[in-house]
């Protein structure tokens, strides 16, 4: 990872259009499936769901322009973005914690067509251990450094509870892992030059259950605002007449 990491802090590409490229790429991928040679920026950023500007923006980073009235060449610019994220190499990676979620990661057949090979499983419940899940066997976490030493792992990922992902993440960085990708939820603390990447689904549910809630009361609002007497977008009340809080009335002297 260390290279690809180089090359993007060389060319001074964004955190954020990084964070896109993936985006892309997957809808450049589809529109190869389907037989498309070219692209207008307009196509895929309704693809990717950005606007035409931030692609063309983000994607000038790359070098690439496309060319006026025909767009972008499809496969170059499959190219270009699995070139600087890093996918036209394996990355070798291990996934500690193989309960529900490691199980699932452990089986997605995604991984390896996207560059990404899966070479070690690892688990503390013995129950676990032995048990072989796409080819490949569920090891003790106690030989974690053993399993480490025997072949590179580039990238680990940790599904592990959170009371354990700490001391897991502080084992790999001594064994030379420099890039986390994390599904326990808890902030990892490690040191400069580890790169860690948090995936929380709680988290992303709540930020839905939010949405969820402004467009509930968005609704409700609209409501409001269609009866009579309410002011359009207001769901506060109109004053009290005197007399009729039903708090005794201030008398004057």
């Amino acid at each position: 990872m260390s290279a690809a990491r180089t090359s993007r802090t060389a060319r001074g590409i964004p955190d954020a259009t990084v964070a896109r490229l993936p985006v892309y790429l997957r809808a450049l991928s589809g529109m190869a499936e389907r037989g498309a040679r070219t692209a207008s920026s307009e196509e895929l950023a309704t693809a990717a769901g950005v606007n035409s500007a931030k692609l063309r923006k983000d994607l000038s980073y790359l070098g690439s322009y496309g060319t006026r009235g025909v767009g972008y060449e499809v496969e170059y610019l499959i190219y270009q973005i699995s070139r600087e994220l890093g996918l036209t190499q394996d990355w070798a990676v291990a996934i500690i914690g193989v309960g529900n979620l490691g199980h699932a990661l452990a089986n997605y057949g995604g991984f390896a067509s996207r560059g990404f090979r899966v070479i070690a499983l690892l688990d503390a419940d013995e129950t676990r251990v032995g048990e072989v899940i796409s080819g490949r066997t569920v090891t003790p976490i106690d030989e974690l450094e053993t399993v480490l030493a025997a072949q590179q792992v580039d990238i680990a990922v940790i599904a592990t509870p959170a009371a354990a992902a700490q001391a897991v993440c502080d084992r790999l960085v001594a064994c030379g892992v420099t890039s986390i990708l994390n599904f326990a939820p808890i902030v990892l603390a490690v040191p400069e030059g580890v790169e860690v990447r948090k995936v929380d689904l709680s988290i992303e549910l709540q930020i839905l259950a939010f949405h969820e809630q402004r467009k509930a009361n968005g609704g409700a609002l609209a409501a409001l605002a269609a009866v009579p007497g309410r002011a359009a977008g207001s769901g506060a009340a109109k004053p009290a007449l005197a007399g009729e809080t039903g708090y005794p009335q201030a008398v004057e002297a």
